[in-house]
């Protein structure tokens, strides 16, 4: 057993975690933030994403000790006591359907945009459709996903 201690969503948490813990459990069981999903356990789907020192990081990769000290955002912090432009987007865009995807969707639209704005780079539709290839979505077929990311780059 080992305590971790890091900053989530603005606040210092602290546990005492078994050392092979994973930082989505860490988030979900211990810091009982379900907006984190657990969806493949192989770092494939996408639906754990959250922000670790401002970037995107799927959760269900990273051990919760490698996040010691770190400042971690999940989709509970992304709201500022109003929708964050790209929640809005994926209401206004209907990018979504069953949900279970769409708090990883957010995370990795909110890290993209970030980057490409960061390095001055255009974010068109196949841009962003790339860099969708790590989240996976059952339901919509990606094409209101985009739409959204797309709308919300523009607002962000």
């Amino acid at each position: 057993m080992s305590t971790v201690s890091m900053t989530v969503n603005g606040k210092a948490v602290s546990a005492d975690v078994e050392d092979r813990t994973l930082l989505v459990d860490y988030i979900r069981e211990h810091l009982r933030l379900t907006g984190t999903h657990v969806g493949c356990d192989t770092s494939q789907c996408g639906t754990c994403v959250v922000h670790v020192e401002g970037k995107a990081v799927k959760s269900c990769t990273m051990l919760a000790a490698a996040a010691e000290g770190a400042e971690v955002t999940t989709i509970e912090g992304v709201a500022n006591g109003d929708l964050h432009p790209m929640q809005r987007a994926f209401n206004d865009n209907h990018g979504l359907q069953c949900g279970f995807c769409t708090p990883g969707m957010i995370m990795s639209g909110i890290d993209m945009v970030n980057r490409y704005k960061a390095e001055g780079r255009t974010l068109d539709e196949a841009a962003i459709r790339h860099e969708l290839e790590g989240n996976i979505c059952r339901c919509t077929g990606y094409h209101n996903i985009v739409k959204s990311i797309a709308q919300a780059a523009s607002e962000m």
